[in-house]
C-alpha cells in the first residue's frame, strides 16, 4: 500500500491513469456490461477490474483523476432503456462522488444505451466494478492538471 491513495486502485489501474491523456475517456462499468470484449477494442486492449461497488470505485479514481472542464460530456451515465430521465439509486450516489471530488455540482449526461456503448469501445480503458446494480456504467473524461504557481 501507498500513502495517499486509495487502496482500491491497484497498480494496473494506476498505471493506466498515468498514461491516459487530456481527452482520453475512462470507462467504469457494473458486472453486467460487456466489458471484456469492449476492452479488447480500447487503447489499452484489455480489462481492468477493481471488485467494489460503482461509487466506491468512481470515489477512488477520482481522488486521482481530474474531470475535462472544456466539455459538456465530461461526466456521463448509461441511461435506463425506455426511461431516459429516472436516475437509479447507483447513479444518484456516483453523481454524490462527482460532486465531491470536484468540489461542486457537476453535471452528468445520460447516453443511450448503444451509444454508451459505441463511446466504450473509444474510450483508453475500461474497468468492471462488483457493482451488480444496473446501470451502474458511466464515461469519464480526463482533464488537466495545472503546473504548480510560481
Amino acid at each position: 500500500m501507498l500513502k495517499g491513495i486509495d487502496p482500491l486502485l491497484n497498480a494496473d489501474v494506476l498505471q493506466a491513469l498515468r498514461a491516459m491523456g487530456h481527452g482520453d475517456d475512462l470507462i467504469i462499468a457494473d458486472t453486467n456490461f460487456p466489458a471484456d470484449s469492449v476492452a479488447r477494442q480500447t487503447a489499452l486492449g484489455r480489462l481492468l477490474r477493481i471488485d467494489a461497488p460503482a461509487a466506491d470505485v468512481v470515489k477512488a479514481v477520482l481522488s486521482l483523476y481530474p474531470l475535462d472542464t472544456f466539455v459538456d460530456d465530461a461526466a456521463a451515465r448509461m441511461e435506463i432503456v425506455g426511461k431516459p430521465d429516472e436516475i437509479p439509486p447507483v447513479q444518484k450516489e456516483v453523481q454524490k462522488e462527482i460532486d465531491k471530488a470536484e468540489g461542486k455540482s457537476w453535471p452528468m449526461i445520460a447516453v443511450e444505451r448503444y451509444a454508451f456503448y459505441e463511446r466504450a469501445k473509444q474510450a483508453y480503458c475500461v474497468i468492471q466494478t462488483g457493482e451488480r446494480r444496473f446501470y451502474g456504467c458511466f464515461a469519464f473524461r480526463k482533464g488537466v492538471v495545472p503546473p504548480d504557481a510560481e
